[in-house]
Order: structure tokens, then C-alpha cells, then sequence
């Protein structure tokens, strides 16, 4: 049992003036004792000692301690906390140190989701406002934590009240009102922003910024229509829908980012066409033409319908608000650094649908047109837009089992069969290119119409790609054999392909399948010593 040796501990850090030695031994013990033993390792009273060691300008006291406490209250139920450990949680809040912020926000998260817990919590609207003023905080990771914590109390009709129905309300309004860089924050990675060639040069925290408050409140919005009620009804939503048309092309497109996150919800959807939003944002699109800016939020623009499409119906998005697909094919036809990549994904995860094939193929010749710049980009473009040319493709070919019918065959032969005079031998060739990440998104497109009677066909018609297909050699990393194990797994699983193949390759392949993406040919040799 460790229990012995961390109340020995504590005992000579309770004694000592400078403890740090003893806190570090403190940590080794603690971490080294399962979670389970340090309920009993450890008494509340002995853990107030910790705490009160935060109270130092020595940050590499607060380092062991944050480490301590980190593992030591994670072995508490979130009603202990609760009720053992609000005064001292409360302080940590308001810590100088944001590792200290951090710990006692992850604490407070936890205790957010306990049923007994959260009414806790609710009763101290003082620990709410810290919670909140935590959002105002540089460090991205703080206010993070404390939106997750927030987030929690949308689940019960009384956090939601205490959040929405009190003056915490008004403490959430002024926090935003700090200013931009407070109110929008980094959430993702964005892409590069280009302007006429070149990238704008702009304070990071501004170019990669998502507005926290209204995060929390996309968050706290998608929970349930009655979550959404409240935050409605508060005002933060339809200042946040305001952005969308602001002056401020980054905040524009931050707020965009915004509006796809409201609308994965059903009833977040419905809340934006009741609103008028869809349409809006539609208007936008078509306005962005003549927008110099435009590059900086089109994007998104382009992934909020694309959205659309795949959650409700790509055929009734797509009639609609025909601008959207106008726009896309536009954005993949003239190559553009920022543009392209972001309607060649559009293109691949609408197309991976029936519904999507068939919204395609009814634009006829400019459908056609783009499958045709997609083959030249994958033929001789820049490596990244290849692989995300080929990746569409993969998309846009595939045509499981299941789904297959004779006008939707058809179909997709008719595609492969844009893509190049002859197409089977242009994938190929870059299949063989020295690319690994080029190898695999070739293979993917075989794989794609692997199942395909057609596609079979065309593979036997081709000379050596069946000997090709079961070459071991061929690609020798990790992802190229999954990548090749899932060609064989595709051609397998159409019962066409033994009448195609023939007998003896399809029990070849049935061979390689059997045996695994990762086998290896033994070959044996015998040497003869001490021969004449």
C-alpha cells in the first residue's frame, strides 16, 4: 500500500519550508499509486495542504502541485468535490496561473456532469461568474475548458435557467464585449488565406479565430430545440447571425464556421430557415463574385451547403439554391491554392450518395467538364491537389453492392471513362509513381469500382492488372497493403467477378485474402557445404 508513505510525505511537507524535494517524492508516489488507492491515500484535510502551496510566485511549486492534485481529484466522485473542495476550486479559478485555471475548470466539468453535482454548483452563482470570466482568458486552452464545463449545465432545465434567466446572462454579454480577440478565438486550423497570390499577413490569434461565447452557445443551442429556445431567446444567437453580412471579412467567416456548426442539429436547422439564413447565406454566395475578399469566407460558404446536402437532401439543396453547385464546379475548374481543394471535398462526399450521383449527372456537360479538369489535375498537378483529386474521385466512383442498378452502372462507367482515352492505364500509371500517399488514393479508385462488373471486365481487358493486383511487391508500406488488401476485399465481394476473372483468379485472390494484407512469400533456400 502507498497510502503510508504519501501521509509520511505530506507530514515533511507540512514541516518544511521549502518543499519542493518533498513534493516532487509527493508526485512519484502519487502517480505511481492506482486511482483507486488514492481515495484512501490521501484525507481531505492533508489535501488542503496542496492547495494552499498554489499560493506561491514559484512556478515550478505550482507545476508539481497542478500535477499532484491532477491525479489525486480525479480519484474523487464529483460530488466530493463538490462539497469538500468548492472554496478551494473557486480560488483556483481565480489563480494567475492558467495551469491552476486549468485544473480547477476540469474539476468543475466533472462536477457540471453529475446530476448531484451540477445542483451544487448552481448554488454558488459566484463560481459561475468565474467560470465565465475564464473565458475571457488568453490562453486558448483555458477558455476552452471553460466552455466545456459551461456546456454541461445545458442538459438540466435549471442550468439552463441559471444560465439564460439570471444576471449570469449579463456576465456572458460582457465578456464578449471585451473585444474581438476575446470574442473570437482559435477553434480549428484554418487554411492559408490567399489574396491575389499572396498570403495575408495578420496576427494569428485574428486570422485563426472562432468567437468563444458564441461557441459555447452553438454548443448549448444543439443540445435539444428547448436549449435552443434559450439561447434565442437570450439575443447572443441572432448577434451572431448578424456577423454574417458584418464589414469584417474574418469574423464573417468565423461566424459562417458558426452557422454549419448550429445547423448539424435538425432542429438547428430548422431554426435557420424559419430565420431566413439558408437563404442569406445563398445571397452570399452569389454576391461573393464580385467580392475581392471573397477567397477569405467562400469556403466556408461552400461547406455549409455541402452540409446541407449530405444531412437533408442533396437533390433538394441542390435545386434550390442551384448557385451552390454553380459555384463549386466554378471552384474546381479554375484551380485556386484556396478554392480548389475545398470543392474537390465537396464534390467527393456529395457524390459518394445515389442521391448525389444522380444531382450530378442531371448538369450534363458541366459535370463532365470538371471530371475532366479533375483527371488533368490528378495526371500532372501539384501533389496535394492530385491526392485530393484522386480522393474525390475514389468518392465519386464507388457504388457499393447494394446499390447497384444497371442506369447507376452505367453511370459511373460512363465517368471513369471521362477521366482519360484510357483510363485504366492513367490511374495505374500514377499508382506506380514513387508517391506513397499518390499510390494509395490510385488504389482507392480501383477499389471504388473493384465490385463493378464493368470495372472487372475492363481489369481483365488490361493487360497484367490481375497479375499487378496480386504482386505482394507492389507497395511495400503499412497503408499500401491495407490500401491493396482493400482492392482485393472489393473485387471479392461482387459475385460477378469469379464468372470474370475465371476460376483460377479468383481463387488466387480468395488465396491473398485469406492470407492477409501482410504475408510474406517464404522462399527456401538449401546450400550444399563441402560439395566437389
Amino acid at each position: 500500500m502507498m497510502a503510508a508513505p504519501i501521509e509520511s510525505l505530506l507530514n515533511e511537507i507540512c514541516e518544511s519550508e521549502d518543499p519542493i524535494e518533498e513534493l516532487k517524492s509527493l508526485r512519484t508516489a502519487v502517480l505511481a499509486t492506482p486511482v483507486s488507492g488514492l481515495r484512501q491515500a490521501v484525507s481531505g484535510a492533508r489535501l488542503e495542504i496542496i492547495f494552499g502551496l498554489l499560493n506561491t510566485n514559484d512556478k515550478e511549486q505550482i507545476e508539481v502541485c497542478v500535477e499532484i492534485l491532477s491525479r489525486v481529484l480525479q480519484a474523487l466522485e464529483p460530488i466530493q468535490l463538490a462539497q469538500n473542495y468548492k472554496t478551494a476550486l473557486q480560488s483556483g479559478l481565480n489563480h494567475p496561473n492558467d495551469s491552476v485555471k486549468l485544473l480547477a475548470l476540469t474539476q468543475m466539468g466533472r462536477v457540471a456532469g453529475h446530476a448531484d453535482g451540477v445542483t451544487q454548483m448552481l448554488n454558488s452563482a459566484e463560481i459561475l461568474r468565474d467560470v465565465i470570466q475564464c473565458i475571457s482568458v488568453e490562453r486558448i486552452a483555458v477558455a476552452k475548458e471553460a466552455i466545456a464545463a459551461l456546456s454541461k449545465l445545458s442538459n438540466t432545465k435549471a442550468g439552463l435557467d441559471a444560465l439564460f434567466r439570471s444576471d449570469l446572462l449579463n456576465k456572458l454579454k460582457d465578456v464578449m464585449l471585451t473585444n474581438d480577440i476575446i470574442r473570437y478565438r482559435v477553434y480549428e486550423v484554418c487554411d492559408h488565406l490567399w489574396m491575389e497570390g499572396g498570403i495575408f499577413m495578420m496576427d494569428l490569434s485574428v486570422i485563426m479565430c472562432v468567437c468563444v461565447c458564441v461557441q459555447l452557445i452553438v454548443e448549448v443551442s444543439t443540445v435539444s430545440p428547448v436549449s435552443l429556445g434559450y439561447c434565442a431567446n437570450s439575443g447572443l444567437i441572432s448577434q451572431m447571425l448578424e456577423e454574417l453580412t458584418g464589414d469584417d471579412v474574418l469574423v464573417r467567416a468565423t461566424a459562417i464556421e458558426m452557422v454549419t456548426s448550429l445547423a448539424q442539429s435538425q432542429h438547428g436547422r430548422q431554426y435557420l430557415a424559419q430565420q431566413g439564413i439558408i437563404d442569406k447565406i445563398s445571397n452570399m454566395i452569389i454576391a461573393a463574385e464580385s467580392d475581392p475578399f471573397s477567397s477569405l469566407y467562400l469556403p466556408g460558404l461552400v461547406k455549409f451547403f455541402g452540409s446541407l446536402a449530405i444531412m437533408d437532401s442533396p437533390q433538394q439543396v441542390c435545386e434550390k439554391y442551384p448557385v451552390f453547385l454553380e459555384v463549386v464546379f466554378s471552384m474546381a475548374i479554375n484551380l485556386d491554392p484556396t478554392l480548389t481543394p475545398v470543392a474537390l471535398d465537396t464534390l467527393g462526399v456529395l457524390g459518394r450518395t445515389v442521391e448525389g450521383k444522380q444531382v450530378l449527372q442531371k448538369t450534363g456537360e458541366k459535370f463532365t467538364s470538371v471530371l475532366k479538369r479533375m483527371s488533368k489535375v490528378a495526371a500532372d498537378g501539384a501533389t496535394e491537389l492530385r491526392v485530393r483529386c484522386l480522393e474525390a474521385l475514389a468518392q465519386l466512383l464507388t457504388l457499393p453492392v447494394e446499390q447497384q442498378t444497371d442506369d447507376l452502372l452505367l453511370l459511373t462507367e460512363s465517368w471513369f471513362n471521362c477521366l482519360s482515352s484510357q483510363p485504366m492505364l492513367m490511374i495505374r500509371n500514377i499508382s506506380t509513381q514513387p508517391f506513397p500517399e499518390l499510390h494509395c488514393s490510385a488504389l482507392r479508385i480501383f477499389t471504388a469500382i473493384g465490385c463493378q462488373s464493368w470495372a472487372q471486365q475492363l481489369m481483365m481487358d488490361t493487360p497484367g492488372f490481375v497479375e499487378w493486383v496480386m504482386d505482394r511487391s507492389v507497395g511495400t508500406g503499412k497503408e499500401a497493403k491495407d490500401c491493396k488488401f482493400e482492392l482485393v476485399g472489393a473485387l471479392l465481394s461482387s459475385s460477378s467477378i469469379q464468372e470474370i476473372f475465371g476460376a483460377h483468379n479468383y481463387l488466387k485472390l480468395k488465396t491473398y485474402l485469406n492470407e492477409g494484407p501482410y504475408y510474406v512469400n517464404a522462399v527456401s533456400s538449401v546450400t550444399t557445404e563441402g560439395a566437389d
